[in-house]
């Protein structure tokens, strides 16, 4: 039977309420009063093991709504059985026995044990888990904004998917939920150990005013009838009480594990073997104290000395350590693997030793999973599938060091320190810690110990975990050398891809004898210009089309930047409006008299001085657009883009360069600015040139 979706489970909470009430009212029969004592019992030996059984808090996250259930519940009872015992002097076995076995028959020594259990429950135990959960709360709700920043800063990195986001805001949410509940619910246990205590004082009062005023009993008659009764009755309530009550502590101070309470607390002292011996070795030596007994310190001595002598003798286990990025196990170290190690990746990320833990998923290692997402990322982004990432140890490294190459060059390095997070920002100098360059971007930014990041997060700063910083840092990579990692059976797959659902496109392409090798530089440029090719059909149509007059490189990607012009140009506009600097037309006219064509595509073939103006030039309008909060893009006649595009990829990357033919009719179009001419030089200071103010 399905517990969670059934009727019973859909019933059971408002017919517990209604039996509160009802066992408060009416009088029960001592069988019946049993049954619910005993059933008082399970319920707080069973809320005890779950406690004890949970990973983390949030799993027992109804534990609040139902602690004021079975508090109600034991106070209902505690009633029911006071009025038993007040009234007929027979309260059932259940308490008979608890008054009369438990404490042994005397009044005194059960008054005591009640005393001291409820002083526990009420001064121990209440106390510290309503303190935890008030602070937890508290820290819980100041962290929240931080954490939500955390989770869309990881989903624009694409390291999480839309439903994962999703799932850990909620996570987020519940927690603060949960911890702010539970801050109210500490509460209940408190006014629960107050209310026993009160109920069995008020109990031996009135048993013996019973006993003696009404049943005409002497003193010592209604002392053992209905004072042992009334402490009977009291611990049968408070033994539930102390059982929840320690459940309470257990949830609120329960942090989240990968196992349950027990098996984190063997794990965490089976690692602790040197600790425990040196434990042995002084509780032997406290047998020596005049007057203690030497054998019970002789046997705890030696068991804690052979535990921790076995724990020390135990092997280490060996860390895995060369994992791809789709998190594969660790392979032997055979003649072919040496093979595949010695062989360059595209991708490769080489870590220090004392990073390992980051690819351990054993560890609590997330890197390879974000990685994975990475990939979903790009291929959303770019419409191609970002090659595996070949992750090894590399003991020659510094430690906190990790490389990250493209086809065996060193392109990106970084550092990760332990117990770190990065924080990037000004004025970082409120933080402890070591002042770095954030190796992505260039951004000052601070390592600063852990326990400091709720505090940045809310201060507003950008906080950043070691595997988040390698993977923003592999993203922004893998970005600008998406050309050079796009590979001829990438390309073949994707070609493949659009015959099985567009064969006449791949026919027309057959047709022109246009080959994977052609398909692939232009795919490879445009991708170093930043523009995705999940549009492949288009593209390749344009190919096909253009292929027709003109198999140049810079022809055939002029054709498919033409046909995805409007989704170019609409990338670079803000609220509908492409703001563009335009050529003075004379700058353009001298610069399209300098276009020549090489085996590497156009080129402007400009003197020095033209050349140093024009960079001057294009200098200004990066500010310029920067000024307005636009991107800084010149537009120029399509045969003379690929050249000006290359010199601007050279000397001003900031700048984008597209043509007229790209700009879409759905955007409007502003004229910001114009690359001016230069000053009309003296003649021949051109390197031979005719001057470009005479063209």
């Amino acid at each position: 039977m399905d517990l969670q979706n059934s009727r019973l489970a859909q019933a059971g909470f408002p017919a517990v309420i209604v039996l509160v009430v009802t066992v408060m009212i009416l009088p029960l029969p001592s069988s019946l009063l049993d049954l619910l004592l005993v059933a008082n019992i399970s319920t707080a030996v069973l809320i005890l093991l779950v406690s004890i059984n949970v990973r983390r808090a949030l799993d027992f996250s109804s534990f609040p709504s139902l602690l004021l259930v079975v508090t109600l519940f034991r106070i209902g009872l505690n009633v029911s059985t006071s009025r038993a015992v007040l009234s007929r002097g027979d309260a059932g076995g259940v308490i008979e026995t608890f008054g009369s076995f438990v404490v042994g028959g005397n009044i005194v020594v059960g008054i005591v044990i009640f005393v001291i259990i409820t002083l526990v429950q009420f001064v121990v135990i209440s106390n510290g888990s309503g303190r935890v959960a008030e602070v937890s709360a508290r820290f819980t709700l100041d962290a929240m904004p931080g954490k939500q920043m955390a989770i869309d800063a990881d989903l624009n990195a694409g390291m999480l998917t839309d439903e994962e986001a999703k799932q850990r805001r909620k996570e987020v949410a519940d927690e603060a939920d949960f911890y702010g509940a539970m801050d109210g619910a500490s509460k209940f246990v408190k006014g629960d150990a107050i209310a026993g205590l009160v109920i069995t004082l008020v109990n031996l009062v009135g048993g013996l005013i019973v006993g003696v005023m009404q049943m005409g009993m002497d003193i010592g008659d209604a002392v053992a009838t209905y004072s042992m009764l009334t402490v009977g009755d009291g611990l049968v309530a408070q033994i539930p009480a102390l059982l929840v009550s320690i459940s309470s502590g257990l949830i609120v101070t329960r942090s989240n594990g990968e196992t349950d309470l027990g098996n984190d607390v063997l794990g965490q002292f089976s690692r602790q073997g040197d600790a425990i011996r040196s434990g042995g070795v002084v509780v032997t030596l406290l047998m020596f104290v005049p007057g203690m007994p030497k054998v019970p310190f002789l046997i705890c001595g030696s068991a804690l000395i052979l535990i921790g002598h076995r724990l020390m003798q135990r092997p280490e286990p060996a860390p895995a350590f060369d994992e791809d990025a789709d998190g594969g196990e660790a392979v032997a170290e055979s003649p072919q693997q040496l093979a595949i190690d010695a062989r360059v990746e595209p991708l490769e990320l080489d870590i220090s030793v004392d990073l390992i833990a980051l690819v351990d998923s054993s560890r609590g290692g997330d890197l390879l999973d974000r990685v994975g997402a990475l990939r979903r990322k790009i291929a959303a982004e770019l419409g191609f599938v970002m090659p595996a990432i070949r992750t090894r140890d590399n003991v020659d490294l510094p430690s906190n060091t990790y490389i990250l190459r493209i086809h065996g060059v060193e392109l990106g390095r970084g550092e990760a320190p332990a117990e770190r997070v990065l924080v990037i920002g000004d004025d970082l100098d409120r933080f402890p810690g070591t002042d770095v360059v954030e190796p992505v971007f260039g951004l000052a930014a601070k390592w600063v110990p852990t326990e400091f990041g709720p505090e940045a997060e809310i201060a507003g700063y950008t906080v950043v975990d070691r595997s988040a910083l390698i993977v923003t840092h592999l993203a922004e990579l893998v970005r600008r050398s998406a050309g050079r990692l796009l590979s001829r059976t990438d390309v073949k797959e994707l070609v493949d891809g659009v015959g099985a659902t567009d064969p006449a496109v791949v026919e027309d392409l057959s047709s022109q004898s246009v080959g994977l090798g052609e398909i692939q530089r232009v795919l490879a440029t445009l991708l170093d210009d930043g523009i995705g090719i999940r549009d492949l059909v288009r593209i390749l149509e344009a190919i096909g089309e253009r292929a027709r007059t003109s198999r140049s490189t810079d022809a055939l990607v002029e054709a498919a930047r033409a046909s995805l012009g409007p989704a170019i140009t609409a990338g670079l506009a803000v609220d509908g409006v492409l703001r563009l600097v335009t050529l003075d037309p004379r700058l353009e006219t001298g610069m399209a008299e300098r276009h020549e064509m090489t085996d590497a595509g156009g080129v402007l073939q400009l003197g020095p001085l033209l050349h140093e103006h024009l960079v001057g030039e294009l200098q200004r309008i990066v500010g310029v657009a920067g000024a307005l909060g636009v991107p800084a893009v010149v537009v120029c006649a399509a045969p003379l883009r690929p050249a000006l595009s290359r010199l601007v990829n050279q000397t001003v990357p900031n700048v984008t360069v597209v043509s007229y033919q790209e700009i879409g009719d759905h955007l409007g179009v502003e004229v910001i600015d114009a690359v001016h001419a230069p000053a009309p030089p003296a003649p021949n200071m051109e390197n031979g040139h005719e001057p470009l103010a005479r063209v």
